[in-house]
């Protein structure tokens, strides 16, 4: 019997964790996504981690009904400030870039309602771009191609976790590299789900290619984190 307590017993909504700094331009549509779960009580609040900005970030916060508090400008140190202060015992980490698409948190549910307390498991979602051409579609690839190869999704692809297993694998860590493999790499391939509903994501600058593929290896190859943190 005790093997089959659903999770949702013991609270099913979710606590929304977003990192900003400077990030007018991406907040509305990432909390658009979030209206309709909001509605249905699938999301109970939403938590935006500011690293000091300057622009219209905080007024737009403000304005949707997001908890608002300030913090370091590094990510890592704001997904774990925000997720301590979360209610719920689920968390979804989303960056502002990312806007769920229609429909997620139907889906989203339905994982939730599904999972055991003795077997938690987290899961993201599928990464998209809201380009239209074939430079994006390749990119598209390349990231699905890295999750099915490496089960090391990206931080923009979302990570809905329960605060159970977030606080038993001990959470984001404050000076890792590529905070979200590390923490994706600890919760392992076996407790990880890709959903099959979209993070749609704006496009962003290049980023250091060669470093991003080797920090990547490192991950996968279990390198330790105090080794690939150094780098």
């Amino acid at each position: 019997m005790a093997q089959n307590v659903r999770m949702r017993h013991y609270g099913g909504m979710i606590s929304v964790v977003i990192p900003t700094v400077n990030s007018e331009r991406l907040l509305p549509r990432c909390f658009d996504s979030l209206i309709t779960a909001a509605v249905r009580g699938v999301v109970r609040e939403v938590i935006v981690a500011d690293g000091g900005s300057s622009d219209e970030t905080l007024t737009i916060a403000d304005g949707a009904g997001a908890h608002i508090f300030h913090c370091s400008k590094v990510r890592s140190q704001q997904m774990i400030e925000g997720a301590a202060r979360a209610k719920s015992d689920w968390l979804l980490f989303l960056h502002p870039g990312s806007a769920l698409e229609a429909g997620w948190e139907v889906e989203a549910e339905s994982f939730i309602d599904q999972a055991v307390m003795e077997r938690p498991r987290a899961a993201y979602f599928r990464f998209a771009l809201e380009e239209f051409g074939g430079e994006a579609r390749r990119a598209e690839a390349k990231v699905a191609l890295r999750t099915a190869l490496f089960a090391l999704p990206y931080g923009n692809q979302g990570l809905l976790i329960p605060k159970r297993l977030y606080q038993k694998i001990g959470g984001y860590r404050a000076l890792a590299q590529m905070e979200d493999a590390d923490i994706v790499r600890r919760i392992g391939r076996r407790r990880l789900v890709a959903l099959r509903s979209r993070a749609i994501n704006v496009p962003r600058a290049p980023k250091n290619r060669l470093r991003d593929f080797t920090l990547t290896l490192l991950h996968a190859l279990r390198v330790p984190s105090r080794v690939v943190a150094k780098l």
